[in-house]
């Protein structure tokens, strides 16, 4: 069964036409020509055994040679050699290092900001600005007040050109968080108190303030840094208060019960009579 086309009649099979094999340059004087080349781009030694041929085109080949440098297991040299019409010789077009079947490659290119891990600023270090980081949003231009109104202004971060954004103090907070400055480090999980009850903890400003503070015990691993108010560690401000036992003496008096006589309160009982003590 064949298929037509829209007017009805049948559509031939598309043939691909493969080059025909070249003598000339499948030859081993087009070999030693190849090999020629290579010696201007890497050492003799370098240049392994002879791989094979591939056509390209009418008349023009590539030559594969194996690479013998170290840490390119797998790569191939590879001259691109051509005839021109009714010659009898080759001529090298291009020279190349190519990667062959199972190279040994370089893993793909990460941009920077994908590959940044916290920590991996060091002194001098200078990261390129990001016009639209989505942790930020623009501030408002500066009042140009003074005095009391400035501190204002700083405060409310008017004096900045971005601010953080909401997504922004989300990230940090959750960050934060789940991680060492948070109630699951194991520092907060053996903690004899929480920071919310510490006295070396300053809350931060804006809505931070609810969740976070800032450790100012020197003593603390965490000291200077960003701590959830459940975080906790061995410095807290009241571990050194000594306990205190119970207020009652140690020596309480002893009551002598043999002597207490049980007394009746209910009043339905008949009026004693006289000479006899009468219900109290």
């Amino acid at each position: 069964m064949s298929l037509g086309t829209e007017s009805g009649t049948a559509s031939a099979p598309v043939r691909v036409r493969r080059p025909k094999a070249d003598p000339y340059l499948s030859s081993a004087e087009a070999q030693d020509l190849a090999r020629e080349a290579l010696d201007e781009v890497a050492n003799a030694a370098d240049v392994g055994e002879y791989l094979g041929l591939t056509m390209e085109g009418e008349r023009v080949a590539t030559l594969r040679f194996a690479c013998e440098l170290p840490g390119y297991v797998g790569w191939n040299w590879v001259v691109t050699m051509a005839r021109i019409p009714r010659a009898r010789h080759a001529t090298v077009a291009e020279t190349e290092l190519l990667p062959g079947e199972g190279a040994l490659l370089a893993p793909p290119f990460v941009p920077w900001a994908d590959r940044l891990q916290p920590g991996d600023i060091r002194p001098g270090d200078i990261l390129p600005h990001i016009m639209d980081d989505p942790r930020l949003e623009l501030g408002y231009a500066a009042t140009g007040e003074e005095d009391v109104d400035q501190l204002a202004t700083w405060e409310l971060g008017l004096g900045r050109s971005r601010v953080l954004s909401p997504e922004g103090r989300a990230q940090a907070a959750q960050r934060w968080y789940e991680g060492a400055h948070g109630p699951s480090a194991p520092e907060a999980i053996r903690a004899p108190a929480s920071c919310s009850t510490c006295g070396f903890v300053t809350p931060l400003a804006g809505s931070l303030r609810t969740v976070f503070g800032v450790c100012a015990n020197q003593w603390s691993p965490r000291d200077g840094s960003v701590v959830a108010y459940d975080h906790g560690c061995g410095a807290h401000s009241e571990t050194d208060v000594a306990r205190t036992g119970t207020q009652w003496p140690a020596n309480s008096p002893m009551v002598d019960d043999s002597s207490i006589v049980p007394l009746s309160l209910d009043r339905s009982e008949e009026p004693a009579q006289a000479g006899e003590p009468g219900p109290l």
